[in-house]
């Protein structure tokens, strides 16, 4: 069965059979023997249909279950190597504008674990390693195309009494940023890479790859203080530009809840916010990024000019009491000489949490950091997989929230809608045919606990796992029951 996801009116075919799935995912990787292609398309096919599972609840038998173990034992079965056809897939695109959503999460492990070559995370009260991911999405709508690189960094301890000099000479996580984007590359013939990126990636050097790979950016800034220039020469700080910005315009966000965030590098810690509206400011301007006075060996071998941008910069009027009012302050490759084309920019910051759904779907969809293999090349390809396989979750979660009244038949398995009117009661008297997909998925997250009161909004990615997992021990055991009789 297959599946239409909308994108500027037209249509994207995506495999809704695990094993089509697998095989247009999988089924070029170059492991250096067919039969471990063959091995892993059929690990996929088993592990999309349990993505929470645990490999043993994956596989069918015991034989399987040794067989995806001596797959991941291969030292050609590189985290690269499995996930690389999927990035190639990606970045194939229709001619058109996409956003590339760039960011860094943290797979933690535990630190109870005796894993060697582990790096610390967090505050150092884990281990594991850190993920940096590039996923596509569309400019203008919201469907997922899938992630068009990613690479894997263990935490290395800063030297003690370093000097800024000393810290640009070594190898820096920071770097992170600029060498995702060069894997992702130049764009092909009518496309345009628009890279989305958070505070972690002001840095003069991540420009720099983006001009180097015919890429355009928006990226929200760290420092207020940091040094500008302005359109008539005067170098001044960021914070004092800001201020001479003329009001272009106001508009409305639709803040979206969360719950609190621990601290992650230079941010503070973030408290739980609920849903709101927010009214926000608009002003933008022209100013130059000067070519930093420290410089790295990647910045001495370019030419040490200023970088032009536009600056877009929004504050929120009159939160409400006790909120921290939201700003933001993007700079970006794209010109803005009107509030439509601010409000665009704005629009394109606006999808970076789409990135960080698909962290959730990683780690709570398919809870890749309770993995139990014992050696960390093993829990890097286990990664692989599952990234790829996330991907394919929000993509059907995206499918609810942005075409919620298509039916649920030309997204799901037409037997999986079928057990669950079987299992949900209030449905008795619902057919398949008539089941539009956000019905589906807010069904499903009630067979995982999801209340599904006016207040609750729409499910989270717990909920909606704990009914995938019931729901696929269902499917399973009424195909096994069938196959008996």
């Amino acid at each position: 069965m297959d599946a239409g996801l909308l994108h500027g009116g037209a249509l994207v075919t995506v495999s809704m059979d695990s094993h089509a799935w697998a095989e247009e995912q999988f089924g070029t990787c170059d492991l250096k023997d067919q039969r471990r292609t063959n091995r892993l398309v059929g690990l996929a096919a088993s592990v999309l249909c349990n993505p929470a599972g645990s490999l043993p609840n994956q596989m069918a038998n015991m034989a399987d279950l040794k067989a995806a173990y001596r797959l991941f034992a291969r030292d050609a079965v590189t985290f690269e190597a499995i996930a690389g056809p999927h990035w190639k897939l990606t970045r194939q695109r229709a001619p058109g504008t996409y956003l590339v959503l760039d960011d860094t999460t943290e797979l933690d492990f535990g630190i109870h674990r005796d894993i060697p070559g582990m790096g610390q995370t967090g505050n150092g009260g884990g281990l594991g390693f850190l993920l940096h991911s590039a996923l596509v999405v569309g400019a203008e709508s919201e469907e997922i195309f899938g992630l068009a690189g990613q690479k894997i960094r263990y935490r290395k301890p800063k030297p003690k009494k370093e000097t800024p000099t000393q810290r640009l000479m070594r190898d820096r996580e920071s770097e992170l940023w600029g060498q995702v984007i060069d894997l992702v590359g130049p764009p092909p013939e009518g496309v345009h890479w628009v890279h989305v990126m958070d505070r972690g990636a002001d840095n003069f050097e991540v420009y720099c790859h983006c001009r180097e790979q015919r890429s355009d950016w928006v990226v929200r800034v760290t420092q207020k203080t940091r040094k500008v220039i302005a359109p008539n020469g005067t170098t001044m700080a960021l914070s004092k530009y800001l201020d001479t910005l003329p009001l272009a315009g106001t508009y409305e966000l639709q803040l979206r809840a969360h719950g609190p965030e621990p601290a992650r590098g230079r941010q503070k810690e973030r408290a739980a916010q609920p849903a709101r509206t927010a009214k926000l400011e608009v002003r933008f301007g022209r100013l130059q990024v000067p070519f930093p006075a420290q410089r790295s060996p990647y910045l001495k071998s370019l030419s040490p000019l200023p970088i032009e941008m536009s600056v877009v910069h929004v504050v929120e009027l009159d939160p409400p009491k006790g909120e921290e009012p939201v700003e933001w302050i993007l700079l970006t490759s794209l010109p803005v000489e009107s509030f439509e084309e601010g409000w665009r920019i704005l629009s394109y910051y606006e999808k970076r949490w789409l990135i960080e759904e698909w962290h959730k779907a990683l780690k709570t969809g398919c809870r890749v950091e309770h993995r139990q293999l014992k050696r960390k090349e093993r829990l890097e390809r286990m990664t692989g997989l599952l990234s790829v396989v996330a991907v394919r979750l929000l993509q059907l979660k995206s499918a609810a929230r942005t075409t919620p009244d298509r039916p649920a038949s030309q997204v799901v398995p037409w037997y999986w809608i079928l057990m669950l009117l079987a299992v949900r009661k209030r449905l008795k008297n619902a057919t398949a045919a008539a089941m539009t997909i956000r019905e589906f998925y807010r069904e499903l997250a009630k067979l995982g606990g999801f209340m599904g009161r006016k207040s609750d909004g729409e499910p989270g990615w717990i909920t909606i796992w704990r009914g995938w997992q019931k729901l696929n021990t269902l499917v399973r055991g009424a195909e096994i029951a069938k196959s008996i009789k």
